[in-house]
């Protein structure tokens, strides 16, 4: 919600300065995001009007202008604007006026006394662009006729007023209007509130337009009024483009002014139909399969039974308070106009629009709730502009009150309205905040029954009431009181680790973090994630955003995407968020939906070089083995086992799953090639996923003394076969009883480029070194020997493995 500061001191003026104003508007709920200057500081521009023009005499484009800026003496000034013309009133820039800087960051810009081509200049004619009032710089910025000459331009065109953009949550619909939020600063401070009058406009004929509410469920009030001969053509008013461009509206034309300023004013949309293009008569109903309306930002649209429309005897002219059509819009063509202003149930309203990929102001109000009670004072404050401005001859008004929201009372106990606020609040308190912010009460002993106003959707429940009374006397009455009860530090176990922890080993592995959307693209869950049925946004915010995801893969595929085409280099990022998952086993809870589990996942993505360049290394692409050390890192001293495996994601010969335990706790792999393809990715990242609670899960560390004897190493070179694994050949080492072996390690893998007798096909030779050591005595050559022949013997059983002479 953006409106100037001067039209809301216009409804209400408390003596607050704008800072205290901001503050006050923020700590009532109504957060003042941000607070923003019309225009940029400047000084000595004034009003002045151009006296007489004529031709430079050395200089083809330029004009030497003769210029009255009130001081009493004539000014010459050369101009270059090509809408220069005498007895026009512009700013002037003086001779020691500063401007803004042409460019942000720039220096400010000096007007001096100079020459132009032999002609001498004595200030400078300024455009809206050099007063940074606006992009314009067709030519000079046109001062009203009315405009007092020699007068600071600020104070003219109130520049000096400050721009309020407040972000008010989904339950503050009446404050979606200049008049709602003075309405609110008024409870307040007790200021004054100027609610103004709308004079009845005079009605000069007796037609009205048939219209019928064929859906009392879609819209609950309907007015309407016919005005005859109006001139669209007709300027809008300079104060009202103002006022409409301090809003963040651009203006359109007249009539479209008219509708849009008095919805900022008083927070009811309207609509103004050419009344000459419909036919017949109109009827309030839900759509039909197989209608179409083109709106007027030029989409054609399908609407069905789920959309509210306004349609003539032949066809939808409207999207029902969101959009009007094309066929019926008013242009320079329109004589005669329709006037509608409407209640439309916000339930009929909420979340239509997004379904068409856009929203509106209208929309935007209506699907929050909009004061049913309004609709004909409205069409009267809209009739009596179109008439200032336009002209027209107004018809009777057509009211049709079909049905509007029941306000049921709602009880307030000052007694637990104490409760909960923590302080002591007395009744007479109570009743003065009810009285204040003009919420209807009756009284008994310890209770008001409340009875909400037309413009009031949020006060449904004694909560919402105790929220108004502190709201009103003021957070900051609120004691500063300590906790009563004694606080104590919940210690985490040493065998756990927090989610920090992981957040910050995975940075210490040169990982950066990033946070996306639980809502992702349903292609994602389809093709990455394997997932046939995910779980369905019931409103999504977004098409690509229209499912639940169950794994973090889509999201970090995203995330490289996005990276590369911004050229990034090298990408290594982590997240560790929610996934969603369908379990029947999961029952309600305080964080979870039944039937829908929702486990901690921690996922990794990996591309482009292994190690930042560096003169002393040579350069190498990131590979499975580079993450599947960072995963060996991250769970250390824990000691993860890598089994093949396959996912849909992944290079079905370049995947592995990650136990623990025995258990699996995630995945790890190349993505598949199939999907870098359809990706748009020059190469293929590494990827992983692990279940968070498994690595939060961590041993407590156990002291083990220095070893008081010395490690014998020995190396065995095997001649197994190409299918025997580091994973099975490691685990034949293991088995048995474990008397000398402490370590074993790979060294080297040797498969001759041809076969020969020692090593024939199919057949590779890998290099074992064991490290053997006893505790309790000095190894002996005989025990060694003994040891390795046992451990030859058990690989030769298990894999068939010999040793290379």
């Amino acid at each position: 919600m953006l409106f100037p500061e001067s039209w809301l001191r216009e409804f209400c003026d408390p003596p607050l300065s704008t800072a205290e104003l901001a503050d006050l508007l923020t700590m009532s709920g109504m957060e003042v995001e941000s607070l923003e200057p019309v225009a940029p500081p400047f000084e000595k521009v004034v009003v002045a009007q151009v006296l007489a023009v004529e031709r430079h005499p050395n200089a083809d484009r330029l004009n030497v202008c003769t210029v009255d800026a009130g001081s009493g003496t004539n000014l010459t000034i050369v101009c270059g604007a090509p809408n220069v013309r005498t007895g026009m009133k512009v700013p002037c820039a003086l001779v020691g006026a500063v401007l803004p800087p042409a460019e942000e960051g720039g220096a400010p810009f000096a007007i001096k006394l100079g020459k132009l081509r032999g002609v001498e200049s004595q200030g400078m004619l300024c455009s809206a662009r050099e007063l940074k009032l606006s992009d314009d710089h067709a030519g000079l910025l046109e001062l009203p006729a009315d405009a007092t000459l020699g007068r600071d331009v600020r104070e003219q065109l109130q520049l000096d007023d400050r721009l309020f953009t407040l972000k008010l949550t989904p339950n503050l619909a009446h404050g979606l209007s200049v008049y709602g939020v003075a309405r609110e600063v008024a409870a307040l401070t007790g200021a004054t509130l100027a609610t103004p009058a709308v004079p009845t406009v005079a009605v000069k004929h007796g037609d009205t337009l048939s219209v019928k509410v064929e859906a009392p469920d879609l819209c609950g009030r309907f007015s309407g009024r016919i005005i005859r001969n109006v001139n669209p053509a007709a300027k809008t008013p300079a104060w009202m483009v103002e006022r409409l461009r301090r809003c963040g509206q651009r203006p359109v034309a007249a009539l479209v002014d008219i509708s849009n300023y008095v919805m900022f004013e008083s927070g009811q949309p309207s609509h103004i139909f050419d009344l000459d293009k419909i036919h017949g008569g109109l009827h309030v109903r839900w759509g039909r399969q197989g209608e179409s309306l083109e709106l007027l930002n030029g989409d054609t649209i399908e609407v069905d039974a789920t959309v509210g429309v306004i349609a003539d005897d032949k066809a939808v002219e409207s999207l029902a308070g969101i959009m009007g059509g094309e066929a019926t819009a008013v242009s320079d063509a329109t004589r005669n106009i329709y006037v509608e202003a409407a209640f439309w149930w916000p339930e009929a309203v909420a979340g239509r629009s997004r379904r068409f990929n856009f929203t509106t102001d209208a929309g935007h109000r209506f699907e929050r709730g909009v004061d049913p009670a309004q609709t004909a004072a409205n069409i009267e404050r809209i009739s009596q502009l179109v008439q200032e401005i336009c002209g027209g001859e107004a018809g009777p008004i057509d009211d049709q009150v079909v049905n509007l929201p029941r306000r049921e009372p709602v009880r307030l106990r000052p007694s637990r309205a104490a409760r909960v606020i923590g302080m002591p609040v007395t009744q007479a308190q109570c009743a003065g905040v009810m009285q204040r912010l003009g919420l209807p009460f009756a009284e008994a002993p310890d209770l008001l029954t409340v009875t909400p106003p037309s413009w009031r959707f949020d006060l449904a429940i004694e909560e919402d009431l105790i929220e108004e009374v502190i709201r009103v006397l003021g957070y900051a009455t609120l004691p500063d009181a300590p906790p009563v009860a004694v606080v104590t530090p919940r210690v985490r176990s040493e065998t756990q680790r927090s989610p920090h922890a992981l957040r910050r080993a995975m940075a210490a592995l040169d990982y950066q973090e990033v946070i996306n959307f639980g809502f992702v693209d349903a292609r994602w869950e389809h093709e990455l994630a394997g997932n046939a049925d995910p779980i369905k946004v019931l409103n999504p915010i977004a098409s690509q955003q229209s499912v639940m995801r169950s794994g973090l893969v889509g999201s970090l595929v995203h995330v490289l995407r996005f990276n590369l085409a911004r050229k990034a280099p090298r990408v290594r990022v982590f997240e560790l968020g929610r996934v969603f998952r369908r379990d029947a086993s999961v029952a309600d809870a305080e964080r979870c939906v039944a039937g829908v589990a929702q486990p901690l996942r921690l996922g990794g993505l990996a591309w482009g070089l292994a190690e930042e360049a560096q003169w002393a290394r040579k350069e190498r692409a990131v590979d499975f083995f580079d993450v599947k050390g960072d995963i060996e890192l991250l769970l250390a001293p824990r000691v993860a086992r890598f089994v093949a495996t396959s996912h849909p994601a992944l290079h079905p010969g370049r995947c592995a799953a990650v136990e623990l335990d025995g258990v699996p706790i995630g995945f790890v792999g190349e993505l598949h090639p199939k999907w870098r393809q359809d990706y748009e990715l020059p190469s293929a990242p590494v990827l992983f996923e692990l279940d968070a609670e498994a690595l939060q899960r961590r041993d407590v560390p156990v002291h083990t003394p220095v070893a008081r004897q010395q490690s014998a190493w020995r190396d065995l070179a095997l001649i197994v076969g190409d299918a025997v694994s580091h994973d099975s050949l490691m685990q034949a080492i293991d088995a048995g009883p474990q008397r000398l072996i402490r370590s074993a390690q790979l060294f080297d893998v040797y498969k001759p480029a041809t076969p020969t007798a020692e090593i024939p096909a199919g057949k590779r030779s890998l290099a074992v070194r064991l490290e053997l050591l006893d505790d309790a005595a000095t190894l002996t050559d005989e025990r060694i020997d003994a040891e390795v022949a046992r451990i030859v013997e058990t690989l030769h059983a298990r894999l068939g493995a010999r040793l290379r002479a």
